[in-house]
């Protein structure tokens, strides 16, 4: 496919203009030519900044959709409506990169699931996080076999004061839930996919919504509101799989800790061990002695035609664009993506009830 790939985004917010839209315009065979926004001044000003001169504008997704030059659809709504704009789009024939999380609940997420295999277009979920150095270097080696046996895991995403005050991030029914919906799926999906382990047994979990009240917080992005703040300050929860594996996620927007670090995992094998708490650091036993190693990870990335180091976003872009033009496989799956959902919803789901939740 030598042409252009034109580009329709729908949702022109933060998370649009913080990545999707720069991402794409980096790229000569992409075209953004329609943009969505239920605001119709941001889709103006996407158009503006990032389309062709005769990109269309619109405030209902289903007239963007009905444009058949459209090849590609990015969708940067809010988690609510991932589900059913995607399933629109795959029907009306675009490949659809949907932000994560996938959606809200499993049962959306299936309905995604189900509408790309029904249609055959291409859907992938946005989790940029797999394209960092550290990330890359450690799913290389645990492909390779060189941690062994993978039994215990730890997913990161834990911040000292920096609620997002912005947007709907706060609230439930719009998002679904708070730091555990928004930054541990981050966590949880690198964790998953360096491990290659999709298959769960076992959840229990346990959200917090301790410090949601308070005022001079400190928070990065200033005081939030705490009559708008109806999701969990803090979220924890402890995975079993079916292989005896264990996963312990936990995730904060507020916690008073100064153990801070977002999108990170540790991992323990049989053979040796990872973290990500100093760049990446491998841990084991040589000749009867410990040692622990740090890849230089600065040098050979790949570069833009401004010399420097392309960026997560810029690659995901790269390779979601190639995918498509290619006919190859995303390189986040929504097969993978799917069961980051399934097991946030069960740690929800298991701090409601105060029981473990079991996977069939």
């Amino acid at each position: 496919m030598d042409k252009k790939l034109k580009v329709g985004i729908i949702g022109c917010g933060g998370i649009a203009n913080g990545k999707h839209m720069p991402s794409l315009a980096k790229l000569e065979d992409v075209e953004m030519v329609a943009f969505c926004d239920i605001i119709p001044e941001r889709a103006e000003k996407a158009k503006k900044d990032y389309g062709t001169a005769d990109a269309k504008t619109y405030t209902d997704y289903k007239e963007l959709l009905k444009d058949g030059s459209i090849d590609v659809v990015h969708v940067c709504t809010p988690n609510k409506e991932h589900s059913f704009i995607t399933v629109d789009a795959l029907e009306a024939g675009k490949h659809v990169m949907c932000e994560k999380p996938m959606a809200k609940t499993y049962e959306e997420a299936k309905k995604m699931l189900d509408a790309a295999k029904r249609t055959g277009k291409k859907l992938t979920i946005g989790y940029q996080n797999r394209q960092n150095p550290e990330t890359q270097y450690l799913k290389a080696a645990c492909d390779a076999g060189e941690l062994g046996d993978i039994y215990f895991a730890k997913a990161h995403a834990i911040r000292r004061r920096a609620v997002p005050t912005w947007g709907v991030f706060l609230n439930e029914e719009e998002q679904g839930g708070g730091p555990l919906i928004d930054i541990g799926t981050h966590a949880l999906d690198i964790t998953l996919w360096t491990m290659n382990n999709y298959k769960p047994k076992m959840v229990v979990g346990k959200t917090y919504r301790k410090l949601a009240d308070q005022k001079n917080t400190a928070n990065a992005w200033g005081d939030w509101d705490p009559e708008k703040f109806t999701v969990e300050d803090s979220a924890f929860g402890f995975i079993t799989m079916e292989n005896g594996a264990t996963i312990v996620l936990e995730s904060s927007w507020a916690l008073n800790t100064l153990d801070v670090k977002e999108a990170k995992c540790t991992l323990c094998g049989t053979k040796c061990g990872a973290d990500m708490d100093d760049g990446l650091r491998i841990n084991g036993v040589k000749y009867g002695k410990m040692y622990t190693e740090k890849p230089e990870l600065g040098a050979g990335g790949v570069a833009f035609y401004d010399g420097k180091a392309a960026s997560a976003a810029d690659l995901e872009a790269r390779y979601w664009i190639d995918a498509v033009k290619n006919d190859t496989d995303p390189v986040v799956l929504p097969e993978q993506a799917i069961v980051v959902t399934q097991i946030l919803e069960a740690i929800y789901e298991s701090s409601k009830t105060g029981k473990p939740v079991y996977f069939d």
